[in-house]
């Protein structure tokens, strides 16, 4: 066992799997100790690697992630702490495999429940190495102004209250976890606060006793008084009583020992610790209490009195001169985590993103405040999705529709346009679905799906305008523009497309208005005098009854209608409708197990 103390401000730890809470409380404490390095110098999470992201102030830092015990240790030479949040099943062997690395030199086990087998074994290796074990069963402890384990003396606003941000002139040492916290409160009201306290745990067997830790502090100079809290159950206490009678401690202690009421129960009691369970009158509380007075140590008559006794002791040291109280110091605020201020309404923050089509924060995610069960429940369609999520509104059963006949017919256009070829070449090279799409995505510009959206945005303007179709097409001419969604490559003007025939007869049946589309017939009329190809092409009639859909429902204003058209809606159309074309396209090749593409040599022209 150490004969010192135990930690200092440059001590640091490795913390055995993740747990984020405490510790970012030792970061937190770290801080408010104005200590220059976090105490914790890596964390140990098995089969993971990397980092995780902690406050140290106000500044984020990366603490290193290590999948083994031996990998951070060897990264952390200087780590000389384990602080171990395994469970009671695996505590043990992680805890043996600490103690066995020479760099580490306490380990601190933080389940209860460790097999007292196992627990023997780690007592036996840690005594023979000259090394500290503190728990099972433990909250840890803390040297205050330089070191906490996990959440020893809980919230920061607890630490602040105990007066642990800096060092006091008394050692503390107990069984329990949670009473060490009250102890704390306690010795900071009527003394100058802690020096260092030790929870040893309240299994059966703790890795270190209160006596070994008594012993410490007696040895170190800035402990001017030690304070004890026993419990009933074992008989841990004696050899303190016994350090006491031999004269191994010189410094005055105040102790207690808790469990007097069990004597009034008329069965045997099991308090909470595994520990704290009398086996007999010498394990008894009062048995304990009365051998600590008679050996010399200073004990009340009750645990009301116990603070009552701390102060009188640390007053006449304070009178004898022996003790200087500690000057209080104003500690730095701690910052606030944002989510808990942003609770509380303490603070205003701004946000990054702004969303209005979709929210997923509720039971239900909602597509533009509908949810989604809703939308399944009312028969909703794909077009009826896309209104929600693209126009922020439901729109009309036949715009719906019309929206997902565009879809239907503009899904693919067989394999030697760009977009598809891109997809087949791509997928023939091995690569997976998502890459194969974008490929085939990518070539969707002005040549290739933008004739919608020109097409709209020059037939709007021509109509909005007055112009008639010879001025329009004229106009276009001089300007060197062709116009958008006229011209086929293979249908002529006594070979209609059929799909344009199917839209137009879609919108003459349900549509209130179809002006802009009889404005591009009319457009079409014009141009086939001029030349037989020069047809409405099917860009031209989606992009011409998407302005009647959009005037004609009634539910969008002019302002709204210009920016759709300006944004670029009816491009999208025709990218999610190619979307299902050139997955299919993808799957085909894959399906097919087609091999690597090469263009063939006699299809390109090689000239100097």
């Amino acid at each position: 066992m150490a004969t010192g103390q135990l930690f200092s401000r440059t001590t640091q730890a490795l913390f055995y799997n993740y747990k984020q809470l405490p510790i970012q409380r030792m970061l937190d404490f770290d801080f408010l100790c104005g200590r220059e390095i976090p105490s914790v110098a890596g964390i140990i999470n098995p089969g993971a690697e990397g980092f995780q992201k902690l406050f140290f102030g106000q500044e984020e830092i990366a603490i290193p992630v290590h999948s083994t015990i031996e990998a951070a240790c060897t990264a952390h030479p200087t780590a000389d702490v384990f602080i171990n949040f395994a469970s009671f099943r695996s505590a043990a062997a992680s805890s043996m495999a600490a103690l066995k690395q020479p760099t580490i030199r306490v380990v601190a086990i933080i389940a209860e429940g460790v097999p007292e087998s196992d627990t023997k074994q780690l007592i036996a290796y840690a005594r023979s190495n000259n090394k500290v074990v503190i728990g099972p069963a433990t909250v840890g402890g803390i040297q205050a102004g330089a070191f906490k384990i996990g959440d020893t003396a809980g919230t920061i606003d607890n630490i602040v209250q105990c007066k642990l941000y800096r060092p006091g002139s008394v050692g503390f040492v107990s069984k329990s976890g949670g009473m060490s916290n009250e102890m704390y409160n306690t010795i900071a009201r009527v003394t100058d606060g802690i020096y260092e306290g030790i929870a040893i745990g309240g299994d059966v067997f703790p890795g270190s006793t209160l006596s070994d830790h008594i012993l410490r502090f007696n040895n170190i100079p800035q402990v001017k008084m030690m304070v004890v809290l026993g419990e009933l159950g074992g008989r841990d206490e004696y050899s303190l009583v016994e350090a006491l009678k031999q004269g191994k401690v010189n410094k005055p202690v105040v102790a207690w020992v808790s469990g007097t009421c069990a004597r009034l129960f008329k069965s045997e009691v099991q308090f909470g610790h595994a520990g704290a369970k009398s086996g007999g009158e010498m394990e008894s509380a009062q048995a304990k209490n009365q051998a600590l007075r008679d050996a010399g140590a200073v004990v009340p008559t009750s645990y009301e009195a116990f603070e009552i006794v701390i102060k009188e002791t640390f007053d006449k040291l304070v009178e004898q001169g022996k003790i200087t109280p500690v000057k209080e110091v104003m500690p730095p605020q701690i910052p606030e985590d944002l989510n808990n201020a942003i609770k509380s309404g303490k603070v205003r923050a701004p946000t990054h993103i702004i969303s209005t089509i979709s929210d997923d924060r509720g039971e239900e995610p909602c597509y533009a405040g509908v949810a989604m069960s809703s939308i399944v429940e009312r028969g909703y369609g794909v077009g009826d999705v896309i209104s929600l999520l693209w126009f922020k509104r439901s729109l009309p059963r036949y715009c719906t529709h019309f929206i997902e006949i565009c879809i239907m017919l503009c899904a693919d256009h067989g394999p030697c346009v760009s977009g598809a070829h891109n997809t087949i070449v791509t997928a023939r090279a091995g690569k997976d679905l998502v890459s194969s799409l974008v490929s085939g995505l990518l070539t969707i510009g002005p040549r290739f799906g933008g004739a919608i959206d020109d097409a709209a945005r020059y037939f709007k303007d021509a109509y909005d305008r007055g112009l008639t179709p010879y001025e329009f097409v004229e106009d276009m001419k001089k300007k060197g523009i062709r116009v958008p969604g006229i011209g086929h490559r293979i249908k002529r003007g006594d070979n209609r497309d059929k799909r344009v025939e199917l839209l137009q007869r879609f919108a003459r049946t349900h549509f209130p208005s179809v002006k802009y589309m009889e404005y591009a017939v009319q457009v079409e009329t014009y141009t086939l005098s001029k030349a037989n190809n020069l047809v409405l092409n099917v860009d031209g009639a989606i992009g011409s009854l998407f302005l009647d859909l959009l005037a004609g429902s009634g539910m969008f204003s002019k302002q709204e209608i210009d920016e759709i058209v300006e944004i670029g809606y009816l491009n999208g159309l025709f990218v999610l409708a190619r979307s299902i074309g050139l997955i299919g396209h993808t799957f085909d090749q894959k399906r097919l197990k087609q091999p690597l593409y090469r263009h063939p040599w006699e299809d390109v022209l090689y000239t100097k």
